[in-house]
């Protein structure tokens, strides 16, 4: 049955439930890599001989690709139907997994890590846009709400699987683990989603592709390599110009362009824009924050991939909890009122955490992050929802796809510029703490613990204490920031995300009552 012929279409297509458990079967997949991912950093750092700059890029690799490829990815889905950008998506994911389990060095790793980025960039903005054309606008609200909960579910999977796997395997497991998990979602994938049509469109936009694709790996680059050349070598100068340039250009390009990949166009809508920046902010904050968190667990505490695993699980069930059950505080409080009390909450949590030590008990940790995950869960499916609900309706795939696009910016650049901030502090502060460290010492915590284990005792304990103390002090330094970006969110959510601007008139069918009155909502 089409959407056309739905007898109802304020509820939708008549399997969407059954199709958004598919859907949600993908999203994990997605979403439980970067975790666990998270909880291997370590591991991966003794095992590869890995630097800090390395591990970022390990992480970046995945999130730049997808990031750079995900509104090229929404644009192709909507024209060979987002069934299939879906599954082709999963197919490359699996295909980088098993090729990342059985690398042994650095670089090779960080290419497949791009691969299973390309693959991961075909799914995100599917998942999204299959819902927004399978639900009406009486449900939407709900299933986003689940989405974006299932965001959360993968987060609780990644690090105590990943905990799990490497108490008992190599390190290779944390990619062996995605392929029986694609296998599953692709069997769910073709037997529950409805094989929607595509529509006919445009040549794909290669130039904007281009463009944007070189501005944001010159941008990344210069942020996680930029302390280490320094900030004012010709490098460094010479590739921030280049940022500039190239992202300047794709902006005046997707201006003119005939057919292009992003209309900025829509960005003049405040609610939309506005939304955009609060999903950016918040996944900046997650995933800079998690980037340190659990080496901070490993490394300062000594517990093995498991506790660690288990230590980021607070946060992860209360981020679920809470994105379950945001669409009951939206539509009580509207999306503004949600959205800024879950970036203050965010900001209540990461200030707190800016307050640990080394000895700081695990039970007062986990209740810090608990607090952190609540609020993120009241933030995400509220703010997608109100992106989506900001623009016409035949606009929804490219809404997806920008919608996805923040999410994992915001998570690229949080990971580049906590893990620089947490570098530079960790070297200024490893000096004064212990002048005349080694040299290779301030490379990284990891670095330290290692050189440690060849020195006398005595020295060895010195080291290791002042090489922890200056990470954690690195860290607190790190969460801080975030902490007051949060709070400067939730100030800009309060004064910008009201009744979104005037929208061109969708050139599709007219919306329902129930529709226009669904978006109204989602401006509040």
């Amino acid at each position: 049955m089409s959407l056309q012929e739905n007898p109802d279409p304020d509820d939708g297509h008549p399997r969407r439930w059954s199709a958004l458990a598919a859907l949600c079967a993908a999203l994990v997949v997605t979403t439980i890599d970067n975790t666990v991912l998270n909880t291997a950093l370590p591991t991966l750092a003794e095992a590869l001989r890995a630097s800090t700059a390395d591990l970022q890029w390990i992480n970046n690799a995945y999130t730049l690709v997808f990031a750079s490829m995900l509104i090229a990815a929404g644009g192709l889905g909507a024209r060979i139907g987002h069934r299939r950008a879906l599954v082709g998506g999963l197919g490359v994911f699996a295909a980088g997994s098993i090729a990342a389990a059985t690398t042994t060095t650095v670089g090779p790793l960080i290419g497949y890590r791009a691969l299973m980025g390309l693959g991961a960039a075909f799914v995100m903005p599917a998942t999204l846009s299959i819902i927004v054309m399978l639900f009406g606008a009486r449900q939407r609200g709900k299933a986003i709400a689940i989405w974006a909960a299932t965001a959360g579910l993968g987060i609780v999977l990644g690090p105590v699987t990943g905990g799990l796997l490497l108490d008992h395997f190599a390190w290779g497991s944390v990619f062996w683990i995605n392929v029986p998990l694609v296998a599953a979602a692709l069997v769910a994938a073709l037997a529950l989603i409805p094989a929607l049509p595509g529509r006919r469109a445009g040549r794909l936009d290669g130039p904007g592709l281009l463009l944007s694709a070189g501005g944001l790996v010159a941008l990344v680059d210069v942020i996680v390599r930029g302390p280490e050349r320094g900030r004012l070598s010709a490098t460094s100068l010479v590739e921030t110009g280049a940022a500039v340039a190239l992202l300047t250009a794709f902006t005046l390009w997707e201006l003119r362009a005939p057919h292009p990949m992003v209309d900025m166009r829509m960005f003049a809508n405040r609610a939309f824009s506005t939304a955009c920046a609060v999903l950016a902010i918040t996944f900046f904050a997650l995933f800079g924050v998690l980037f340190v968190y659990t080496q901070y667990l490993q490394l300062v505490h000594g517990y093995s991939p498991l506790e660690a695993g288990l230590g980021a699980l607070p946060f992860a069930l209360s981020m679920a909890v809470a994105a379950g059950t945001s669409d009951r505080s939206a539509a009580r409080f509207g999306h503004r009122h949600t959205i800024a009390a879950g970036l203050a909450t965010v900001a209540l949590g990461l200030a707190g955490l800016s307050l640990v030590t080394t000895g700081t008990p695990f039970a007062l940790l986990s209740l810090t992050m608990g607090v952190v995950g609540a609020g993120m869960g009241l933030i995400t499916a509220p703010a997608s929802a109100s992106i989506v609900a900001a623009l016409p309706r035949e606009k929804a795939p490219m809404a997806a796809s920008v919608n996805s696009v923040v999410r994992e910016l915001g998570g690229v650049l949080g990971i580049a510029a906590v893990g620089t901030i947490v570098s530079a502090s960790y070297r200024a502060h490893l000096t004064t703490a212990l002048p005349g460290a080694p040299e290779a010492a301030g490379h990284d915590l990891t670095a330290a613990h290692l050189l440690a284990t060849g020195l006398p005792p005595a020295q060895a304990g010195r080291l290791v204490a002042a090489a922890d103390e200056a990470f954690t002090t690195a860290m607190t330094v790190a969460t801080l920031s975030c902490a007051l970006l949060a709070l400067a969110g939730a100030v800009a959510a309060l004064a910008w995300l009201g009744r979104p601007a005037a929208t061109a008139p969708s050139t599709g069918a007219a919306p329902t009552p129930t529709e226009n009155a669904a978006e109204r909502a989602a401006a509040r």
